[in-house]
């Protein structure tokens, strides 16, 4: 029988981002970043006016964070030693929203924190692609585990089967983003390692459903 896996968002979930994002656009790039009730869309403002950037703008400047500050970026509390544990007991793969050509950068942030793992990237809906990964492993068991409840949804449309842990370790924007588990898309919200490992334990090793 082939082993289980579990296949884990990155950002928020095994690294902090938007936390260091926030500081480099306040330290470097003229922008204010203060999110309120989940809407990135309106967390940036200009400092000289206080517009809210267009989009095109959002999205220039998280391509820029990710092309050179990916370094900033730190582990979230408990979740390197968390997944290296997982490690004894399933397959760990990551799959993150990013450019395909930043995939390797990634693996390599991720090893220098002490995490060495297959690294798939995506762009939109994760459903479709863990689908594929799911396919490539065959695994007895699969547990997913996202910050952002749409990815739950999608991946409660495509692979039922899947189990799905909704976990965000950034307490910037815990609070505010929609959880998954009470839409309904994910069988647990639990934002601490210390809690979700015992929980992802047990359900490798069967004891709960």
């Amino acid at each position: 029988m082939t082993r289980p896996l579990i296949i884990s968002d990155c950002d928020e979930v095994i690294l902090h981002m938007v936390v260091h994002f926030k500081e480099w656009l306040e330290e470097t790039q003229g922008v204010n970043f203060e999110m309120k009730g989940g809407n990135f869309g309106e967390a940036l403002s200009w400092q000289d006016s206080g517009k809210f950037l267009e989009a095109m703008d959002v999205w220039k400047l998280l391509g820029g964070f990710f092309d050179t500050e990916m370094e900033r970026q730190l582990p979230i509390k408990g979740a390197i030693n968390a997944l290296n544990t997982l490690g004894e007991h399933a397959d760990v793969v990551v799959l993150t929203n990013l450019v395909d050509f930043r995939r390797d950068h990634r693996a390599e942030q991720l090893a220098a924190h002490g995490l060495t793992a297959k690294v798939y990237t995506n762009q939109g809906p994760k459903g479709p692609a863990l689908a594929k990964i799911v396919e490539e492993f065959a695994p007895a068991h699969a547990i997913f585990i996202d910050d952002l409840a749409q990815h739950h949804a999608s991946v409660a449309e495509v692979v039922p089967d899947v189990t799905r842990l909704h976990l965000c370790g950034e307490p910037m924007i815990a609070g505010d983003i929609a959880c998954a588990h009470k839409e309904g898309h994910a069988d647990a919200r639990i934002d601490q390692w210390s809690e979700a490992l015992p929980w992802l334990i047990e359900r490798l090793e069967g004891k709960s459903a």
